[in-house]
């Protein structure tokens, strides 16, 4: 885990990206999308820090993903440091935020409080 490209503004996890060898994530505006993310261009014009900080309703696909909602909701209540310690653990006990294209083990819940849940504790019971 790269911890110091930290969680993106739109709220994907920069620090396990599978592409972080080429990037240095979304804050210093080298990742390969950053010309173009909706996420990042509204959350600069704002002044926050990313979607997890917005109130507003949103039409970005990237803000409806379950996994970004839960990501949200663990940021808000337990902090964004508090999210790096777990993705870090999690990833140490094989957990995988990529396996093909977007989806990993932080996908598949029927729920955004099943992944709090799994960030959190690192199982799925």
């Amino acid at each position: 885990m790269k911890r110091e490209l930290g969680i993106a503004r739109c709220g994907l996890a920069c620090c396990l990206c599978a592409e972080n060898d080429e990037c240095a994530g979304c804050e210093k505006g080298e990742c390969a999308q950053s010309n173009m993310c909706i996420n990042r261009a509204c959350s600069i014009g704002k002044g926050i820090a990313g979607c997890y900080a917005c109130t507003d309703v949103c039409a970005s696909w990237t803000v409806h993903s379950m996994r970004i909602q839960a990501f949200r909701t663990f940021i808000i209540r337990y902090g964004i440091n508090h999210l790096l310690d777990c993705l870090e653990r999690n990833e140490q006990l094989g957990i995988v935020y990529h396996r093909n294209g977007f989806l990993g083990d932080y996908d598949g819940f029927e729920s955004e409080e099943e992944i709090v849940r799994y960030i959190q504790t690192g199982t799925r019971k």
